[in-house]
């Protein structure tokens, strides 16, 4: 048995949790993994996972809102990843009150659950988005929280309510803040996979702001940082940035993309494609000195690389492309 125990990830069908759930599987741990119920009865990535590691994983069809099923989950687990979440940021301006039904209660649910279980650790997922656009880089933990957009108000509601759980009730927490997680399996509603698909079979490539920049972490390095975060000792109640603290606009990013794929398209700026101005996040840059320090966390790899073998993916025939679901 893995040191990590039985482990909890929730959101695991989704783009990190399915990446997160092959490295558990590799460390030997044994895993629930719960992955949103629809009428189809998808697994979302999860069915992708090489048949060793089906047998180490349970799949339980749910929801993070149902707070008797995550009692149910939690019991007899040692370790709950937490990234069930609706992460849509234009989906939060049309629907900000099933964003804090999913991303806010869920995360409750979850919190009680853990807590009624007496599990040795929690590792929460937020994000970047919770900064809003930068007051100074790179960015730290000490850095104020901004909710620019619903959804980055219903994290950072989030966050705050699994730090009051680490203070009222001594619940072994961790919160790890990935900036931009990208890679094999993301959705094509995000930046990366909108621009790498319209590379490739687009005759031009449209996007709405060019010059906000953001820093890129390949999901393999996201997914190391949460099991370090699970791992490390002394760490109940902080909280983690994980990122290169490389930042690059958006229009450059376009251009390495064109770059790698081969074709020199135009680039087009569309406005329907624009967050509200005053909701825009215009500069993300991670400073993740604490990450590494006291997680011993340091991603090994390059923007141009994770690139590439993101490129690589949508290029090669395969399943459907997800669009819907819990991640991160």
């Amino acid at each position: 048995m893995s040191e990590l125990g039985h482990c909890l990830v929730t959101g695991a069908g989704g783009f990190i949790g399915s990446h997160l759930i092959e490295e558990l599987c590799r460390r030997g741990a044994h895993v629930t993994a719960l992955v949103r119920y629809t009428s189809r009865g998808h697994r979302g990535w999860l069915s992708e996972l090489d048949d060793e590691y089906q047998e180490q994983v349970e799949v339980v069809l749910g929801d993070v809102r149902d707070p008797d099923q995550m009692r149910i989950c939690t019991e007899g687990c040692d370790t709950v990843f937490h990234l069930a979440a609706l992460i849509g940021i234009p989906y939060s301006y049309a629907s900000p009150r099933q964003n804090f039904e999913t991303n806010l209660l869920g995360t409750l649910n979850v919190l009680e659950a853990a807590r009624a279980a007496r599990v040795r650790r929690v590792v929460h997922t937020s994000t970047s988005e919770v900064y809003g656009t930068a007051q100074y880089v790179p960015i730290d933990e000490r850095h104020p929280m901004v909710g620019q957009s619903p959804y980055s108000a219903s994290k950072i509601a989030a966050d705050q309510l699994v730090l009051s759980y680490v203070r009222s009730f001594e619940l072994p927490a961790v919160t790890v803040r990935p900036f931009n997680t990208f890679g094999p399996r993301q959705s094509m509603r995000a930046v990366i996979p909108t621009i790498a698909s319209q590379a490739l079979w687009s005759d031009r490539i449209r996007l709405g702001a060019l010059q906000t920049t953001r820093d890129f972490t390949f999901v393999r390095d996201t997914a190391a940082g949460l099991i370090q975060a699970a791992l490390a000792s002394g760490v109940e109640g902080e909280t983690f940035n994980l990122g290169h603290g490389q930042e690059i606009s958006i229009e450059d990013l376009a251009s390495l993309i064109r770059n790698l794929v081969g074709r020199d398209l135009p680039v087009t700026p569309e406005e329907e494609r624009l967050r509200p101005p005053a909701s825009e996040v215009e500069r993300l840059v991670c400073d993740a000195t604490k990450a590494r320090q006291r997680l011993g966390w340091e991603p090994e790899t390059s923007l141009r690389d994770g690139l590439q073998a993101t490129v690589d993916w949508i290029a090669t025939p395969g399943p459907e492309r997800l669009t819907e679901g819990y991640a991160i």
